[in-house]
C-alpha cells in the first residue's frame, strides 16, 4: 500500500536540520581564554555573522521552494535529504573560509586552494539539490503557469551549479588564486541570472 506524501513533516524535519545548524555555528564561536563575556573577538564574531546570515538564505530559498509547489515525491524528499547533509557540513568550510579572510590566519598556498574547492563543492551540491527539486516539481505540474515559474526556477538555480563548477576548476587549477578569483567569480551570478530572467521571459512571455 502506497501512503501519501506529508509535506509538512518534510518541512518540519528540514527546519530542525537548519536550527542545528545554527545551533552548531553559536557553539563554535568562543573565547576560551576569557573570563568575561566582554571579552568578544569581534573578527570571530564577524565570520559567525556572515555564515549565519548565508545560511538564513539557504533557509529562505528553502522555504520559498515549498511555497511554490505542494508535490512531494520519494526523489524529493531524497534530494532534500541530501541538501541539508550538505548545508550541515557546508558552513563549516565557509566559516573557515571567512576566519581566513578577517583574522589574517596563515594558510599555504594548497590549503587556500582546498578550502575554496571544499566551499564550492558545496555550494555546487547545495544548488544542483534545488535546481533538480525545481526540475521534478515542474516535470510534474499540472498547472501550465505555476510549471513555467518551477522551470524558471530550476534553470535559475542550474546558473548557480555552472558557476560553483568553474570556481572549483578555478582553484583546483590555482588560475587567479592570488587574487580570490575563484571567489570573485561568484559576482558572476547577478548579471547571469539577470540575462536569463530577460530571455526566459522573452521565450515565455511571463510578466
Amino acid at each position: 500500500m502506497k501512503f501519501p506524501h506529508n509535506i509538512s513533516r518534510v518541512e518540519a524535519f528540514s527546519d530542525a536540520v537548519f536550527a542545528f545548524a545554527a545551533t552548531l555555528l553559536v557553539v563554535s564561536v568562543g573565547n576560551e581564554n576569557s573570563s568575561s563575556i566582554l571579552n568578544i573577538d569581534w573578527k570571530i564574531f564577524l565570520s559567525f555573522g556572515v555564515s549565519f546570515f548565508v545560511l538564513v538564505g539557504l533557509w529562505w530559498v528553502h522555504y520559498n521552494f515549498f511555497r511554490r509547489t505542494n508535490y512531494m515525491d520519494n526523489w524529493i524528499v531524497a534530494l532534500n535529504s541530501v541538501l541539508l547533509f550538505v548545508v550541515l557540513y557546508y558552513i563549516f568550510p565557509l566559516k573557515s573560509l571567512i576566519d581566513t579572510w578577517v583574522s589574517g590566519y596563515g594558510i599555504s598556498f594548497e590549503s587556500f586552494s582546498e578550502l575554496f574547492q571544499l566551499y564550492s563543492l558545496g555550494f555546487f551540491l547545495i544548488f544542483t539539490c534545488f535546481s533538480l527539486m525545481y526540475y521534478r516539481a515542474y516535470k510534474k505540474s499540472k498547472s501550465l503557469e505555476k510549471g513555467i515559474k518551477l522551470l524558471f526556477y530550476s534553470r535559475h538555480f542550474g546558473i548557480y551549479v555552472v558557476v560553483a563548477l568553474i570556481s572549483i576548476i578555478l582553484a583546483k587549477t590555482k588560475v587567479g588564486l592570488i587574487y580570490a578569483l575563484p571567489g570573485l567569480i561568484y559576482s558572476l551570478l547577478g548579471p547571469l541570472c539577470y540575462l536569463h530572467g530577460v530571455l526566459f521571459e522573452k521565450k515565455y512571455n511571463t510578466q
